[in-house]
């Protein structure tokens, strides 16, 4: 079997497998574990466009290392590819990107935002972030009000970005199958 069919079934795979755990996650409000699904599907979402940025070898090359379970390295180097420059391609095209994926890392790493029961994570964020993620909730899914922006208010909506994340993912699955190629000048 092709590498590319391998990839898009273990992403696709691990896509349905986070669907699956966010449900069940909303139904005993898990909060933390809900936005650390978040920010695993984020990362398959970014490292698809990182892909659709390279040339077809070079892509090849990259689902052969995934698929064989290997780091990516810069194309002139042993450097590894880093989260951050996946990231920021995919910030250009999807202007919520970045801070999702940063208070997802917030919350897979041990910080303070853990302390949601007592403190609220998104005081303790900066205010570019805070205002970023509750302005781009509001925008694509309706909430939570402006008067009413603590955490415990935006949790209800985290089912739904993940959808939104689901299926920015599946398009680019589907650009990635049929070999489309982005510029990365142009992301």
């Amino acid at each position: 079997m092709p590498s590319l069919d391998i990839f898009l079934r273990q992403v696709r795979s691990r896509s349905l497998e986070h669907q699956r755990a966010m449900k069940l996650l909303a139904n005993v409000n898990l909060a933390g574990q809900m936005v650390s699904v978040l920010r695993q599907e984020l990362d398959s979402m970014v490292r698809v466009i990182y892909l659709l940025t390279q040339s077809p070898e070079r892509r090849e090359l990259l689902i052969d290392a995934s698929v064989r379970g290997e780091r990516w390295s810069q194309e002139a180097s042993r450097a590894k590819v880093t989260d951050k420059e996946m990231v920021e391609f995919a910030q250009t095209l999807q202007g919520w990107t970045q801070s999702v994926y940063k208070l997802g890392c917030a919350f897979i790493h041990l910080s303070g935002l853990h302390d949601y029961n007592d403190r609220d994570p998104l005081s303790q964020l900066p205010a570019k972030m805070r205002r970023d993620i509750l302005e781009y909730c509001r925008y694509y899914h309706g909430g939570p009000a402006p008067d009413d922006e603590r955490f415990e208010n935006l949790v209800p909506y985290l089912p739904s970005v993940l959808e939104k994340i689901a299926g920015n993912l599946e398009y680019y699955l589907e650009a990635l199958k049929s070999g489309e190629v982005l510029n990365a000048n142009e992301v």
